[in-house]
């Protein structure tokens, strides 16, 4: 009998990694043309990359109670910091912000990258908003993001003053942006511009397949940090047509990429192991539509604002309305385009050499477009 358990536990052994194995190999995307500047900006940044646990707690705010959770007088932000090992100073400080009933560990493979051509990147479970969220993950839970980016950076600006830290030294507090997917993208949005949420030091964003409709170009006209929108075509949960193309012509100075054949769960480092799906979206309209119906998406957009600062908070998301899906690219080719896209916006708004800021403006501007053929839409709104 033991010799068949082992036997037996062996087989499962093999199977897992020869499907381990065909995860690995197949499907791989197309790569970036040998010996173009995408290609280079592909491969990790000369510094190594450190990833350190991080968990810190606002005893100043609640977590609202949800579902069969009694909620908490505090909030509790657990995940990772990524920083450069070594570094000739203080490094840009990147929040990442993750979506709805996800998690943090599928920004990674962006802190990781990004770290690598030295910013500091954190990343953290927002309380209500995470896959594993008590209760259940809450949009309307939202509200409080904002704040939890701020302490993030309070909480680091305190660990990179304090002799012995690991993060001694290593944050730059002139030189902060935010960035995020989907309700991280909006989370984003909103700790760049909200009159009330925003933080003055976030001086860069990068929202990524983002609701923006119920934005009026008024909203924008609080806060002036540089913006970069990127956003899949074919996008079942945020519609490009409905959010990311619209956006230019609220905010002024805004940048779109748009990426032909994008998805909106591409963008998430977790569907690499889905990458042989036809549509990653699939499983995206799954998770949120079983947790979001539209009276609570609109319930959560109602409690940070209306009319008054540019809210509509009627405005109508077509959430996952598109049936069949479409075929969209390989995900793991959408998350190469998001990388170097990232990598060169936050090198032109805060790398300290002039000659790599101006490097990663005409990559950013021209060369992408004309290397990267799904990159369909790479235009600036007036300033």
């Amino acid at each position: 009998l033991l010799k068949r358990l082992l036997k037996s536990l062996a087989f499962v052994a093999l199977l897992g990694a020869v499907a381990m194995a065909y995860l690995s190999l197949s499907h791989q995307p197309e790569p970036f043309a040998q010996g173009s500047e995408s290609a280079r900006r592909l491969l990790a940044g000369s510094h190594t990359v450190v990833a350190s646990r991080v968990s810190v707690t606002d005893t100043s705010r609640a977590t609202p109670a949800n579902g069969d959770y009694a909620g908490s007088s505090q909030r509790v932000l657990a995940g990772r910091v990524w920083y450069p090992e070594t570094s000739a100073g203080p490094n840009p400080l990147l929040v990442f912000s993750h979506g709805f009933t996800s998690f943090h560990e599928n920004g990674e493979y962006l802190a990781e990258h990004l770290a690598s051509y030295g910013f500091a990147v954190v990343a953290v479970d927002y309380p209500l908003t995470n896959f594993r969220a008590p209760g259940g993950a809450n949009v309307e839970d939202l509200v409080n993001q904002p704040g939890d980016i701020s302490f993030l950076i309070d909480s680091l600006l305190v660990q990179s003053a304090t002799p012995g830290h690991e993060l001694e030294g290593r944050i730059d507090s002139s030189r902060i942006g935010a960035f995020g997917i989907s309700l991280g993208g909006l989370t984003s949005l909103l700790v760049g511009y909200h009159p009330q949420l925003s933080d003055p030091r976030v001086d860069a964003v990068v929202a990524i397949a983002a609701p923006t409709l119920f934005f009026e170009e008024s909203f924008f006209s609080f806060a002036h940090p540089a913006l970069l929108m990127l956003a899949g075509t074919l996008d079942v949960l945020v519609p490009y047509e409905e959010n990311a193309r619209p956006a230019l012509e609220k905010i002024p100075g805004a940048e779109l990429v748009g990426v032909r054949r994008g998805s909106h769960t591409g963008f998430s480092g977790g569907t690499a192991m889905l990458r042989a799906m036809k549509n990653t979206d699939a499983v995206g309209c799954w998770s949120v539509t079983r947790n979001i119906d539209e009276s609570n998406l609109e319930a959560s957009t109602r409690l940070f604002g209306g009319r008054d600062i540019g809210i509509d908070a009627s405005a109508r998301l077509s959430l996952c309305e598109v049936d069949p899906l479409p075929e969209t690219m390989n995900v793991l080719r959408q998350q190469m385009i998001a990388r170097v896209v990232l990598t060169a916006f936050f090198e032109r708004q805060f790398a300290l050499e002039p000659a790599r800021r101006e490097a990663a403006a005409q990559y950013l501007t021209g060369t992408a477009a004309a290397e990267i053929r799904e990159i369909s839409d790479q235009r600036a709104a007036a300033l």
